[in-house]
């Protein structure tokens, strides 16, 4: 029964490696290239989304009392798709009587399974981009990326997370205690991991797995059986999952149920009663704060992980290379359009201008530099479209829209040329003074930038900081050549719960997060009150309950 932990022993021993050392390791490669994955895995990929649509998802054996689907792409068609509906009640009845074989299993033969399942998502990783992008609104790249490699290694980290706390404890123990002159007292002792329950874990319509994965896999490590709930937008991601799992689930002679697929109408959603229900016992949740403030006041009982929104922030006091900070801060307003977690919104920079190694630039010259960076890099259609994608939500068009007035304009949003079928735009730019706080100091989600007039860095600094413990922060970038004025604002940042980037110009930008490198979500703000992935995460998702017995003699 431990055939596929040794199978993927090499994988597990390297991925505890590498969380140990916080040094650049995936086992999963991030390039879509046939010469890693097959020559022909694009073109199998693609296929078999074909083959999904207009299609019913079937799950072999799934509780089902319905037909539910009405996915549409960002970039256009309906992808006309129906999946299994079932009630809540059919859905944990199933959860809970899968459950004790799941529990019962050794911590090896899920850790096991749970590499397998990881091992053959990464083999469908084209099927996965293309899933990825027609739910999303993410372009192709990114969705491979995103939605294939760098969600497996995010729930590869939990599943080693999840193995060193649960094996941190040894099963067996002899326990002697001396007793002076007389014969000592030898216990023989047992430990055992006891999972928590039910697990729910909420996906959202923008980083279907990405976000899922970590809960995901740390809930089935650990020995919960998992109801997953996609965003009604994006569901075929985490039912091609879902059924990837309960295949390999089959395939080892457990029970299918132990992982189920909560798929549901828009308007007639299913999760409040899922999270207010007594047998769930952990909840995952990536979403808005609204919804997360309710999740964390009505869940009863249930241990709550939630990454929220946030206000996230550049602050730029001085640089060594002007032309490099522009392009790098260009790069991260456009990437997904800003429909990202960690993507910056405000930009703060002091009224008397910043110096460069091109000489003093001025507030306006510094805004300008960066809007002129957004335009070069988007000039090329094609690019353009591979940097932004498409909007995910027809409400965040309209956000775009509402927001125009709010500032002096700098650069203005506008359709990606070339993608007319699609919900597309381009960074919107606005400037606005520091005094300006409620049009800067709400998070305004899509392709939507502030670039806010300050006293000065450290003023900058503070009004970021401050942003993240109240509003809440994910990321923060700095821009400074003061060593004194990077260290202090590490401090700051640092408490505030904010992760900080300092003086990317190249290669790397501050909205992507390295598994095995990078703690996403500090937990630390009101951006999230867990850290994927860290041993916190893990830990309570099952107890360590013992049994004892006086030794034989």
């Amino acid at each position: 029964m431990t055939a596929l932990f040794e199978r993927h022993r090499p994988t597990l021993e390297a991925a505890l490696q590498a969380a140990a050392k916080r040094d650049f390791w995936t086992a999963y490669p991030e390039v879509p290239s046939g010469k890693i994955y097959g020559e022909t895995a694009r073109d199998d990929g693609l296929a078999a989304y074909k083959a999904r649509l207009g299609q019913p998802f079937t799950l072999a054996g799934h509780p089902s009392d319905g037909v539910v689907g009405a996915e549409v792409s960002p970039y256009g068609p309906s992808l006309g798709i129906t999946y299994p509906a079932a009630s809540v009640g059919m859905l944990v009845s199933a959860s809970r009587a899968a459950a004790p074989q799941w529990a019962a299993a050794a911590p090896e033969i899920r850790v096991g399974i749970c590499l397998e399942i990881l091992a053959r998502l990464n083999a469908r990783s084209f099927e996965m981009a293309n899933a990825v992008m027609h739910t999303t609104g993410q372009a192709f790249a990114m969705a491979f990326q995103a939605g294939g490699p760098h969600a497996q290694d995010r729930g590869l980290e939990a599943v080693t997370y999840a193995y060193a706390e649960m094996t941190r404890t040894p099963a067996t123990a002899t326990w002697t205690k001396p007793q002076g002159k007389g014969e000592p007292i030898v216990m023989e002792k047992h430990w055992r991991i006891v999972p928590r329950g039910v697990s729910l874990v909420i996906g959202c319509n923008t980083f279907p797995t990405w976000n899922s994965y970590p809960g995901l896999f740390a809930s089935l490590a650990t020995g919960n059986t998992v109801i997953v709930k996609p965003h009604p937008a994006a569901i075929l991601p985490l039912a091609i999952t879902v059924e990837i799992i309960r295949q390999v689930l089959v395939e080892e002679g457990f029970a299918a149920d132990i992982v189920l697929l909560a798929a549901d109408a828009p308007g007639s959603e299913i999760t409040r009663d899922l999270v207010r229900h007594s047998a769930t016992a952990l909840v995952d949740y990536t979403g808005s704060n609204a919804f997360g403030r309710w999740v964390r006041e009505n869940a009863g009982g249930a241990d709550v992980y939630t990454e929220e929104a946030g206000v996230n922030s550049i602050v730029i006091g001085a640089t060594d290379n002007f032309a490099g900070m522009c392009g790098n801060i260009a790069f991260s307003l456009s990437l997904y359009s800003g429909q990202m977690c960690t993507a910056p919104q405000n930009i703060f920079v002091p009224r008397a201008g910043i110096e460069t190694n091109e000489g003093h630039k001025s507030f306006d010259q510094v805004a300008s530099g960066i809007a002129t960076a957004v335009d070069g890099l988007l000039s090329d259609p094609a690019r353009a479209a591979g940097v932004c994608g498409a909007i995910a939500n027809p409400a965040t068009l309209a956000r775009v829209a509402a927001v125009r007035a709010l500032g002096r304009l700098v650069r203005d949003s506008a359709p990606v040329e070339g993608l007319d079928d699609a919900r597309t735009a381009t960074p919107l730019i606005l400037a606005v003074d520091a005094s300006d706080n409620e049009t800067y100091a709400e998070e305004r989600f899509g392709p939507i930038a502030f670039v806010v007039a300050v006293d000065d860095v450290v003023d900058g600094v503070n009004r970021a900081a401050d942003l993240a413990e109240r509003k809440g922060a994910i990321t923060a970038a700095l821009y400074a050549t003061d060593e004194t004025q990077i260290l202090a604002a590490a401090d700051r940042f640092a408490a505030a719960g904010v992760n900080l980037s300092v003086n990317l110009t190249g290669g790397i930008y501050v909205n992507q997060s390295a598994a095995f490198s990078d703690f996403h979500v500090t937990g630390a703000n009101p951006a999230g009150n867990a850290s994927l992935t860290d041993a916190a995460f893990v830990a309570n998702r099952f107890r360590v309950v013992m049994w004892r017995r006086p030794a034989a003699a």
